[in-house]
């Protein structure tokens, strides 16, 4: 059982960043695998992207790579999401999740849920 928490959302110019954080409760954190989910207005949860365990291999959808770059701090029991050269496109609530089962694509497969943090780019 682990408990997220996202931070880091806000309004920000196409082509800015942003930082997002998902701080993990409880001493779990070094043994899951987490991931970055977002789900825009009218449309289904999306997979962003996704860490290993040992914070050493990551996994994007097309449209973030070269741009977003998840990482894993154990020293602060966080995951994060850098963001840079932000899109209108990107514009949703951003999900933090932990511990897949399965294609860790889908949103079926993760076991917990942070509350989400809104991320607007303005053109």
């Amino acid at each position: 059982q682990v408990h997220l928490v996202e931070s880091g959302g806000g309004l920000v110019q196409a082509g800015g960043s942003l930082r997002l954080s998902c701080a993990a409760s409880g001493h779990t954190f070094s043994s899951y695998p987490m991931g970055w989910f977002r789900q825009a207005p009218g449309k289904e949860r999306e997979f962003v992207a996704a860490i290993d365990v040992s914070g050493v291999s990551t996994y994007y959808t097309d449209s973030v790579q070269g741009r977003f770059t998840i990482s894993k701090d154990y020293a602060k029991r966080a995951a994060s999401l850098q963001m840079n050269s932000l899109k209108p496109e990107d514009t949703a609530v951003y999900y933090c999740a932990a511990d897949p089962d399965g294609d860790y694509r889908t949103t079926n497969a993760w076991a917990f849920w942070g509350q989400g943090t809104q991320v607007t780019v303005s053109s």
